[in-house]
C-alpha cells in the first residue's frame, strides 16, 4: 500500500507505483474530476496540481508524487479555504474563485477540458494575480504541450481567469 496526500488528506491506494496518477485518482479513489483525454499529456484534461505546480496525471507515476501535496478540481475549494485561513463551516459552503468564475462565465460547452483549465488556471493566479490576456494565453499554450479545448471557448476562459484573479486579489471593477 502506498499513502499518497490528495486534497489535504492522506489516502491509502493499492496501485502499482508505476500506475498513471490519473487511474489512481479515478478508479481507486473515485474523484472524476481529472479526465481521460489523450493519454499522452497533449491536451491537459488530466492536469492536477502537484504541489502547486500543473502535471499531466495520465503520464505522472504514482511513484513520481511521494510526498507531494496533490490537488484536483474537486480539492479547489479547500485549497481556497486553507489560503484564507476559512473556518471548516466555512470551507464547507465555498467554491474556489476560479470555479465561481467558470460557473459565472458560463464557460463550459462539453465540459471535457475544464478540468485542465481551471487547474491551470489556478497555478496561474496563484503565482500571477493580475495576468495580463498575453499572460493568460502563455499559460494555456506553454508547458508540455497546449491545453486544448475543443469546443472553442477559449474567449470565455480568458474571461473567467481574469474574473478570478479579481476576485482573489479583490478587485471589484471586474466582479
Amino acid at each position: 500500500m502506498v499513502t499518497i496526500l490528495v486534497n489535504g488528506e492522506k489516502r491509502g491506494v493499492q496501485a502499482s507505483v508505476d500506475t498513471p496518477l490519473l487511474y489512481v485518482l479515478r478508479n481507486e479513489l473515485q474523484l472524476t474530476g481529472p479526465q481521460f483525454g489523450c493519454g499522452l499529456a497533449q491536451c491537459g484534461a488530466c492536469s492536477v496540481l502537484l504541489n502547486g505546480k500543473e502535471v499531466r496525471s495520465c503520464i505522472t507515476p504514482l511513484s513520481a508524487v511521494g510526498t507531494k501535496e496533490i490537488t484536483t478540481l474537486e480539492g479547489l475549494p479547500a485549497r481556497w479555504a486553507k489560503q484564507r485561513g476559512l473556518s471548516k463551516e466555512q470551507a464547507a459552503n465555498t467554491l474556489h474563485p476560479v470555479q465561481e468564475a467558470w460557473i459565472a462565465e458560463q464557460t463550459p460547452q462539453c465540459g471535457f477540458c475544464q478540468n485542465g483549465m481551471m487547474i491551470k488556471a489556478t497555478e496561474l493566479l496563484e503565482q500571477t494575480p493580475s495576468p495580463t490576456v498575453a499572460e493568460i494565453k502563455n499559460a494555456f499554450s506553454s508547458g508540455v504541450s497546449p491545453h486544448l479545448c475543443r469546443c472553442g471557448t477559449y474567449l470565455a476562459i480568458i474571461q473567467a481567469v481574469q474574473r478570478a484573479g479579481a476576485r482573489m486579489t479583490k478587485r471589484s471593477e471586474i466582479l
